[in-house]
């Protein structure tokens, strides 16, 4: 019996114990639990803190630090930007018309006009005839009908072909030796749409014309006709010829000159002249790389809207005193966004 009441009493004791220590680990992991949540939020408050300076730090470019060995391994090439100036003009795009679809227009055009040459011969001797009393009045009915009708399609092919290649070309009787001539020739015709709104009263004389893919390749243009003025977006489209074979449907941008009406009260702009080569396409940007020191080179925003012989005119942010790399700029910028691999180039 005593045996029995010793073990009651300790089972009661336990349990005791039991209710004792469960309130005080309750509160241990209550109290741990609180410290995880504020560092939780600890945590994320740092990285909040942290992204705006990644951001200024992306937007600021600090630069690029390449050692003397790095710069001969990846081949750079550092050049002055040239002075020049920039004399205001109007800039213009455009594209090169297709051989084959003149062609094509001009094949139309000379149909509609022989086939209505014909109907009008013919209509002509069957009234002869009729005269005579050769022809009957149905015969003479049908021979004007298709005259008047093949006239008609001609005023059509004409105002079609007038609309789409101008009223120089539509005049002329030799046509399709000419789209001929185009296609196998050293001459380009070249359709430029002017800004919204402007119209140039006479038209500019002459224009310098580039093709996208080759921005270091320029040529003169001779003026060649007016086009149409499409209602919608008001802009005039006009041509002009170019003693170049250049790819047909290639993109086009376009200095024009003559214009001393759109140019007047515009002094020439003071700058710099950056080769095509030096210049650096990221983020939908144009970039160069300017090289501050002899292991220190730094990425400097540059805008593309003026396009010259010899590259890009850029009248800001750079000077003739500038070194630019001009050769292995691409490298450089794969040191600087760490896609290379290089051990050597490291951050400001």
């Amino acid at each position: 019996m005593r045996l029995f009441a010793r073990l009651s009493k300790r089972d009661e004791s336990s349990k005791l114990n039991r209710f004792r220590i469960f309130p005080a680990a309750f509160a241990i992991l209550f109290i741990l639990a609180l410290s995880g949540c504020f560092k939780t939020g600890g945590d994320k408050s740092d990285a909040a803190d942290k992204a705006p300076e990644k951001e200024k730090t992306a937007e600021t470019q600090p630069g690029l630090v390449l050692d003397a060995a790095t710069q001969t391994r990846l081949g750079l090439q550092m050049e002055t930007p040239a002075p020049a100036q920039w004399q205001p003009v109007l800039h213009a795009t455009g594209r090169v018309a297709n051989p084959l679809a003149l062609l094509t227009a001009a094949t139309d055009y000379e149909a509609a006009r022989t086939t209505a040459a014909a109907s009008q011969a013919e209509w002509q001797r069957t009234q002869r005839l009729a005269a005579q009393d050769n022809a009957s009045p149905r015969t003479l009915e049908a021979a004007q009908a298709a005259a008047t009708r093949d006239a008609l399609a001609l005023v059509a092919a004409r105002a079609r072909f007038t609309a789409d290649w101008g009223p120089q070309l539509a005049a002329q009787t030799n046509l399709i030796a000419q789209a001929e001539a185009l296609q196998t020739g050293g001459v380009s015709l070249a359709r430029l749409f002017l800004p919204a709104g402007v119209f140039p009263d006479p038209p500019p004389a002459s224009a310098t014309v580039y093709v996208f893919s080759r921005e270091t390749n320029a040529w003169p243009a001779d003026f060649a006709d007016n086009l149409n003025v499409d209602p919608a977006t008001q802009v005039q489209t006009l041509l002009f010829t170019v003693k170049q074979k250049l790819p047909p449907d290639a993109a086009l941008v376009a200095n024009l000159a003559d214009l001393a009406d759109l140019a007047a009260d515009r002094a020439p702009v003071n700058g710099v002249v950056v080769p095509a080569e030096a210049i650096l396409r990221q983020a939908g940007r144009g970039w160069v790389y300017v090289q501050t020191e002899a292991n220190r080179f730094r990425r400097v925003a540059i805008p593309l809207d003026r396009l010259t012989a010899g590259g890009w005119f850029v009248a800001q942010d750079l000077s003739a005193t500038n070194l630019i790399v001009v050769r292995g700029a691409q490298s450089v910028l794969s040191a600087e966004l760490g896609a290379g691999g290089f051990t050597t180039g490291e951050r400001d």
